[in-house]
């Protein structure tokens, strides 16, 4: 039995041997860039659109202090470093007011709601009906944050032309 398993892992892992070489692995940090840049470009273009004032009341009742200055920033910071991430300028520098955001959610919000994002409470009409989303998304934002500062950004980022620049 266990020299099966060892044959199976042998031929599982040469089929997905290429993943490993580094000509390859080098550009895993893309997909986190892409998706983690256009999450919070669209979080905060969501803001914004509504009007920050809608956001600072929101802030506002939840006890934050200065929420209309804290609304801006939290748009700013959501569409400016969303940005920055997807293009691959500065991570390091914009990820730590971007953590911040998500901490500040985590703790403030989503907490309460545990730890799943999906919290299916019914169907009515064929469509479903979720509760109030707990603070998985959260974690996983900041694990990709975490991610690109540590690992690197990549090839086809801006840090990589600033750094050769230098």
């Amino acid at each position: 039995m266990n020299e099966l398993l060892r044959t199976s892992e042998r031929e599982s892992s040469s089929h997905f041997a290429f993943l490993k070489r580094p000509s390859v692995a080098r550009w895993a940090s893309i997909p986190l860039r892409l998706i983690v840049g256009y999450g919070f470009m669209e979080h905060g273009y969501a803001k914004l659109s509504k009007g920050p004032e809608v956001f600072a009341a929101i802030l506002h009742a939840i006890g934050v202090p200065a929420p209309h200055l804290m609304a801006w920033l939290t748009v700013l910071i959501e569409l400016i470093g969303g940005l920055a991430v997807l293009l691959g300028a500065f991570v390091s520098l914009v990820s730590l007011p971007m953590a911040a955001l998500l901490l500040v959610a985590m703790f403030t919000v989503h907490l309460p709601y545990g730890f799943s994002s999906i919290k299916l409470m019914t169907v009515t009409s064929g469509r479903p009906q979720f509760g109030p989303p707990g603070y998985e998304v959260n974690l996983l934002y900041l694990a990709c944050l975490a991610a690109l500062v540590l690992g690197g950004c990549g090839p086809m980022a801006i840090d990589n032309y600033l750094r050769k620049k230098q």
